[in-house]
């Protein structure tokens, strides 16, 4: 059966305990690119991380390990949870399908304390995939790009496909659709 996990960014602190602001995992284009991979027989979740707004890796890594992961799995994630599946990825001897990073993050400033992003990178981790994609737009945040240029020159064999004006490709961006990721997902 073919799967699909969406792993979520992470949230300002006044987000997360918003009462009007939906969970990180029912934000932005989240819930419509799991609705459209539903609809094309793929299960698709989205779970909410633990703790988001100040994330440990190792929490992440057992809610992620909830799911079935094998190479009929598509995985996604935006911001902080690209990051986090780089990091899972390259730590974790595991073989899943199609990967998509959307303005990937790993803390290149270093402004988390938890550790989340203290790893070496596996130049190989195209090779656990049935293809590694990147989503970048050259006016996201400097750390964004920072980051997506630490993995261009990292890991072997990325794919990268530059936007321009989708920003952090987030709600104010973007909208609610992202019909590039679900044909890239699909591919």
């Amino acid at each position: 059966m073919k799967t699909a996990v969406i792993i979520h960014g992470l949230p300002e602190k006044e987000e997360f305990y918003s009462l009007t602001r939906p969970a990180s995992s029912n934000c932005h284009w989240l819930p419509w690119i799991q609705k459209q991979l539903l609809l094309k027989d793929i299960l698709a979740q989205t779970p909410e991380m633990p703790v988001a707004y100040n994330p440990e890796y190792n929490a992440w890594k057992e809610m992620l390990e909830r799911f079935p992961l094998d190479e009929e799995t598509i995985l996604i994630g935006h911001s902080c949870g690209g990051g986090f599946i780089v990091r899972y990825l390259s730590e974790n001897n595991v073989k899943v399908g199609k990967v998509v990073l959307v303005a990937p993050w790993i803390d290149p400033d270093k402004f988390l304390k938890t550790g989340m992003f203290d790893f070496n990178i596996d130049e190989n981790i195209v090779s656990k995939t049935k293809g590694v994609t990147i989503f970048s737009s050259t006016d996201d945040m400097q750390e964004v790009q920072d980051s997506i240029k630490t993995l261009k020159e990292k890991i072997k064999g990325i794919k990268v496909v530059e936007f321009e004006k989708k920003g952090h490709f987030s709600y104010s961006d973007i909208g609610l659709e992202f019909p590039e990721l679900l044909t890239e997902a699909i591919s």
